[in-house]
């Protein structure tokens, strides 16, 4: 099985759809994973998200199915007072200086909170649970940081959601420390991430990162790649 872990387009956040640099990045997207071989495609909920799926559905005619658990994460990591901050953008000083997002949650729960009153601890231990429940549902079922195989398959998933989920998906999927991801990768706008369930063994399978944040379709386009997200020299 792979999973196609894909950023939505070029956001327009005050109306959460995407801009006309977002669309045009939807279509050289929807062009590339023509040829990828997709059994089933997903959204988040969110209107940027779908927005970038509704490309690729018309273009291979298929119908995208709706993961609530996919939107993007509200966690603001900025003292109160002070402009908000996703927890996804703590200067990477600040994370490699001191550990302010212990990665196995051993030591104390962090004041990082979410519109809904949830720390990061509560977020992250969601995501977890949600993602394996959904993996669950393709006979692969996490244990102990690989999946146990009760229905091998070769389906292709094509998930549309967002930068910080993505990362935090990302994490739990590859047994990383969510810090690190945190402080480390980026995921832009329309960027395609794809994960093997690696199965050297017959009962066994381990997801391995083929690759990560890939664009190639912007640049067959001759389209730029855009910075949401890069808060200083994206240049």
């Amino acid at each position: 099985m792979r999973l196609y872990i894909i950023r939505h387009g070029d956001p327009d956040y005050a109306i959460d759809h995407l801009t006309e640099a977002g669309k045009r990045e939807a279509a050289a997207l929807a062009e590339r994973l023509a040829g990828e071989g997709l059994t089933h495609l997903f959204s988040s909920p969110l209107g940027r998200a779908r927005a970038t799926l509704a490309y690729t559905a018309a273009k291979l005619g298929m119908e995208g199915e709706i993961l609530p658990w996919t939107k993007e994460l509200s966690l603001n990591a900025a003292p109160p007072g002070k402009p908000h901050s996703a927890a996804w953008d703590v200067p990477g000083e600040t994370i490699r200086s001191r550990p302010i997002l212990e990665p196995r949650w051993r030591n104390r729960p962090r004041a990082i909170q979410g519109s809904d009153g949830k720390n990061l601890k509560a977020v992250w231990a969601g995501v977890r649970r949600e993602s394996d429940a959904f993996l669950a549902r393709f006979g692969y079922v996490r244990e102990t940081g690989t999946y146990r195989i009760q229905e091998a398959n070769r389906h292709r998933l094509a998930i549309f959601c967002h930068g910080g989920f993505g990362l935090t998906w990302l994490a739990h999927l590859l047994d990383l420390p969510l810090a690190w991801v945190y402080s480390g990768f980026f995921l832009p706008p329309t960027s395609v991430t794809t994960i093997l369930f690696d199965e050297r063994s017959s009962d066994r399978a381990v997801p391995r990162c083929l690759g990560l944040g890939d664009i190639s379709h912007l640049h067959m386009a001759g389209l730029p790649m855009s910075t949401s997200g890069i808060k200083a020299n994206a240049d």
